[in-house]
């Protein structure tokens, strides 16, 4: 039956469909939208176009493990629709506690936490001199450690209460490389975690803070700020954007040049752009230059698609993302565009 209906549907519709694509599948733990998307369609990121939403369900975005996806023909568009699965309890006197579902990631939750941690971008210097920052260690010591007191300056801007709470942990970081584009403007700033501290006390612009967790040592000057949120309070799914985008990768934070699948990197576009979280582009290499045989003439062969990024993080002009296919070994300066 779902073969007629495919020889009958329009062919550029149901050409985005893989061969293989399964007619049902069960959401496994450990899958990511991404993983669940790439078993359906060629190209993970046309998955909202196929995506079928189910109005008896609360919230459809969210996907769990035991879940039943279904390949449908819906008025001869192909369609994904969702079977929630249920959980079937056994009622006994006693009181039994249900395991907490985790929907599934729309990419790696570890790819990306561990580096949210550790890397994120202001977007000028001065928006840098405005943020509090480390003025001297207990007993006017220079460098700090995990236990040491800091403290730590506010500036007017950074005076708000409401940024700086008892107890709650802070991050100390220290300016890294700058984002360059190809005009030469700054386009953001880079911040290395140090470490966190939580705030002890506070007398007028001066706070006294514990370091709780040092990777390197805390010097003068270091930059504090209140820690960024790892993962998205809302759900997202792969997608291309809206607009046309075009743009290069900067850099791979940590300095390596040569990148990889799960890799995370550097790019020169931002939500100036229109990017917003779970946007997906394509990534080309510039094609070789070769010598014409008969005249001799240098040609430059045309760029070949060579991976995919999704966006994570994005700032106002950079945004990080994460390689999520990478046909080629890529590398900092390939161009990446809107994926269509």
């Amino acid at each position: 039956m779902l073969v007629s209906v495919l020889l009958a549907a329009p062919a550029n519709a149901w050409e985005r469909l893989r061969n293989d694509a399964p007619e049902r599948y069960t959401v496994q733990a450990g899958d990511t939208l991404w993983d669940i998307a790439a078993r359906f369609l060629h190209a993970p990121w046309q998955w909202p176009e196929v995506w079928r939403e189910n109005p008896q369900i609360e919230n459809p975005h969210l996907i769990y493990p035991g879940d039943v996806l279904t390949l449908r023909d819906c008025q001869g568009m192909p369609c994904i629709q969702l079977e929630r699965s249920k959980q079937v309890v056994k009622l006994s006197p006693e009181v039994r506690t249900l395991p907490h579902r985790e929907a599934i990631e729309p990419l790696p939750r570890e790819a990306v936490e561990a580096f949210l941690r550790k890397h994120r971008i202001v977007d000028s210097t001065e928006v840098l001199n405005e943020l509090a920052y480390v003025v001297a260690g207990d007993d006017t010591r220079l460098i700090s450690g995990a236990g040491d007191v800091i403290y730590v300056r506010l500036t007017d801007q950074a005076r708000n209460k409401s940024a700086m709470v008892r107890g709650e942990p802070m991050g100390i970081y220290r300016q890294g490389e700058p984002y360059v584009g190809g005009d030469g403007d700054v386009l953001g700033l880079e911040l290395i975690s140090v470490g966190e501290a939580v705030l002890l006390r506070r007398d007028d612009d001066i706070a006294r803070l514990e370091v709780r967790r040092a990777e390197q040592e805390v010097r003068n000057d270091d930059i504090v700020l209140p820690l960024e949120s790892f993962l998205l309070d809302d759900p997202f799914t792969p997608r291309a954007p809206r607009n046309d985008v075009s743009g290069v990768i900067l850099a791979v934070p940590g300095g390596v040049r040569f990148i990889g699948r799960l890799q995370v990197v550097a790019i020169d576009l931002g939500t100036q752009d229109g990017l917003q979280p779970g946007h997906v582009l394509r990534v080309d290499q510039q094609g070789e230059r070769v010598n014409d045989p008969r005249t001799q003439e240098v040609l430059q062969l045309p760029a070949e698609e060579a991976g995919a990024l999704m966006v994570f993080k994005p700032y106002d002009h950079v945004s990080y993302a994460l390689v999520m296919e990478a046909s080629r070994v890529l590398a900092v300066g390939d161009r990446v565009r809107t994926s269509r």
